[in-house]
């Protein structure tokens, strides 16, 4: 009997011991209470102590979480609605100020970041046109975006890390008058490179024609050229040859001419004693 009340009392002593620590991880915050009232919040990550049935301990996710916000309407300088996509990475920052203000829940203080963040946006994006919205103000605007959101987050005991904007785009009903708009500049951009290509074309269409033109006449005269230098090189040649042997030459001439004569069919009437039968003479 001894010897169980022995073993009861240290199974509750280790009971009591195990009640008395907790541990905290590197992914968690932790707040201690004292019969309901928060005692301590600054825990860093390790083994820790508590007072059993007295202090109790809530934890929370100290990680980094995201609130993706649905597409909102804002107004920009112009007075011309933008449906902006954005998120918000965030994180736990006062422990005890977050569980105090929206009591540690997680869709509360994304309800309560979503309201500021979109006050936010639209107090920036009052003051800009939409251009400077798509195309040079970005990222001025996400550092203008944290700064002025920082101090509002930490009321809620959250901090803030990073702002984006995913998207920006305009309704609807602007979007098809604005493509059209697009879509018909592009058209006349594209019927000026038409006009332009085609002026292009016809120019290097008349230059080489009249390069065309231009070589042409220079082949003809070269081959006039070539063809009175060759004429004057044949006469020289048998100019040459009739000289060395002037009978010789003169017999050449009659044979051709007999050959030419006699292959057609045509009919000619000549005085046996003619010069053009003189060969023919002698070899009678």
């Amino acid at each position: 009997m001894t010897q169980n009340k022995i073993l009861i009392g240290l199974a509750a002593l280790l009971l009591i011991g195990m009640m008395s620590v907790f541990t905290i991880a590197q992914t968690e915050k932790a707040i201690k209470f004292r019969l309901g009232e928060i005692v301590n919040s600054d825990y860093v990550p390790g083994l820790h102590f508590k007072w059993p049935f007295i202090n109790n301990i809530k934890k929370f996710d100290a990680r980094i979480q995201t609130m993706d916000s649905k597409p909102e309407r804002f107004l920009t300088a112009e007075k011309k609605n933008v449906i902006v996509d954005s998120f918000v990475k965030w994180r736990i920052g006062n422990v005890a100020t977050f569980y105090t203000v929206v009591a540690g829940d997680i869709d509360q203080a994304n309800l309560r970041l979503d309201q500021i963040i979109k006050d936010a946006f639209r107090g920036e994006f009052s003051k800009r046109n939409i251009k400077q919205l798509v195309s040079t103000d970005r990222q001025a605007i996400r550092e203008i975006l944290i700064k002025n959101s920082k101090p509002l987050a930490a009321d809620l005991g959250m901090d803030i890390v990073d702002v984006q904007v995913m998207r920006i785009d305009l309704p609807p009903e602007v979007s098809s008058s604005v493509f059209r708009r697009m879509e018909a500049e592009r058209e006349r951009v594209a019927r000026e490179f038409r006009s332009q290509g085609s002026e292009a074309a016809e120019r290097i269409r008349a230059d080489a024609d009249r390069q065309r033109v231009v070589t042409l006449a220079n082949a003809f005269r070269d081959a006039e050229k070539l063809r009175g230098e060759g004429d004057a090189t044949s006469a020289e040649i048998y100019a040459k040859a009739y000289g060395a042997d002037t009978e010789f030459f003169t017999f050449y001439r009659s044979l051709n001419a007999y050959k030419k004569t006699f292959s057609s069919s045509s009919t000619m009437v000549l005085d046996p004693e003619s010069d053009f039968f003189q060969y023919f003479n002698k070899q009678k």
